[in-house]
């Protein structure tokens, strides 16, 4: 009896970690249609000539990510022109956090001059999916010929407070080794910033 008692409850128990983890090096990335500052939706499947994608949760609240906004734009700018551009999503839920508003992303991407798509998780659908929860949260995809693949996941680099001191650029440093036709030497570091705001239940 306890043994029939307790099948289920093993079944939720093992089912938990894959649904939390989302993505690890390697797997296959899903596509999103997110609505970005400009009113229009963007999917990866938009872009016919990239490589890949620098795909970068981030929101306009959090210090992390305000500290990385121009190192982001210095990334796409770089990045894009090779293959692999840039595309932002606001994971927040604008209720819990009115800073991260569709409104106030607007402004954000006005003021600070985005070079890149500043998208809007509306319903909180793809985060959880990839398995971001911080911000800013780093998945670098490559295309390869069974669809996008995890190539990277993690911070940007070492040094959210002074990009001078920087010793380790990470994401840099992944996108590179692609290019190269190489796996990056780092595929994972841990995202260091301002948790994801879910709303509330």
């Amino acid at each position: 009896m306890k043994k029939i008692m307790l099948l289920p409850f093993l079944a939720l128990l093992f089912s938990i970690p894959a649904i939390a983890q989302g993505y690890k090096v390697g797997d296959r990335a899903m596509d999103f249609k997110l609505k970005n500052v400009d009113g229009k939706y963007v999917s990866m499947s938009d872009y016919d000539s990239a490589k890949g994608f620098i795909v970068i949760f981030t929101c306009n609240h959090c210090p992390f990510s305000v500290a990385y906004e121009d190192r982001i734009i210095e990334i796409d700018l770089k990045y894009k022109e090779l293959g692999y551009p840039v595309i932002a999503i606001n994971p927040n839920d604008p209720v819990q956090v009115p800073a991260d508003s569709f409104d106030e992303m607007i402004k954000r991407a006005a003021d600070k001059g985005f070079t890149f798509p500043y998208l809007m998780d509306e319903g909180q659908k793809v985060y959880p999916v990839y398995g971001a929860t911080r911000t800013p949260h780093v998945y670098l995809l490559n295309k390869e010929s069974d669809g996008l693949k995890v190539a990277y996941i993690g911070a940007i680099d070492d040094n959210h407070q002074d990009v001078k001191a920087v010793k380790s650029r990470y994401l840099e440093d992944a996108v590179n080794a692609l290019m190269k036709g190489e796996k990056p030497a780092v595929d994972f570091t841990k995202a260091v910033g301002c948790s994801i705001k879910k709303a509330a239940n």
